[in-house]
């Protein structure tokens, strides 16, 4: 996007990475049954540089309520156990020399009512970043203006369009969030 037009699609583009990286996020959210994208969120800590969990190792599902994951160094096994633990995801890994294996436990009450917060936590965050978006948008249709490169007309006309593709952008959100919690508080 250069710095002196004002590309409606460049907005859009942006606005629709952060839907993409908000169903990333709901991916990694478990619904009581085993799903190796559960892992996807999480980074180990490995030789001084944190790595995505699938770079460091195999996951698989052998069962539905079974996860492993085969580390391919086993210098790497304590700090993926360890990040591992420490996802808040509720998994307890059991360490079989560079297998982890990780039982999924049947969602409790309470974990579900957990799990929903953070769904609703993950949609706040991807709502903020479509509204800076918004503002990046406004701001740019306010320099434009200022400086003379469109009129106070044009400046209006795209900022509604910002303003609806904004509205459309957060109805997809809430979408998302309504479909995430509906499948939590069923399984």
């Amino acid at each position: 996007m250069a710095d002196s037009t004002f590309e409606l699609d460049a907005f859009e583009k942006r606005m629709k990475g952060v839907v993409e990286s908000l169903k990333r996020d709901f991916s990694g959210l478990r619904t009581g049954r085993a799903s190796a994208a559960m892992l996807d969120p999480i980074v180990v800590d490995m030789y001084g540089q944190k790595m995505p969990l699938n770079q460091v190792g195999t996951v698989s599902v052998p069962e539905p309520r079974m996860i492993s994951v085969q580390v391919w160094d086993k210098a790497a096994v304590s700090a993926v156990d360890k990040a591992i633990r420490e996802s808040n995801l509720g998994l307890n890994p059991v360490v079989d020399g560079t297998m982890l294996r990780l039982p999924v436990p049947p969602l409790t009450t309470e974990r579900r009512q957990e799990l929903v917060k953070i769904a609703h936590k993950y949609a706040e965050t991807a709502k903020v970043a479509v509204r800076n978006v918004r503002r990046d948008g406004n701001d740019l249709l306010k320099k434009l203006e200022k400086d003379g490169q469109i009129s106070e007309d044009e400046h209006k006309k795209s900022g509604t369009n910002v303003q609806s593709l904004t509205d459309d952008i957060i109805g997809e959100i809430d979408s998302l969030l309504k479909t995430k919690d509906d499948e939590i508080n069923t399984v």
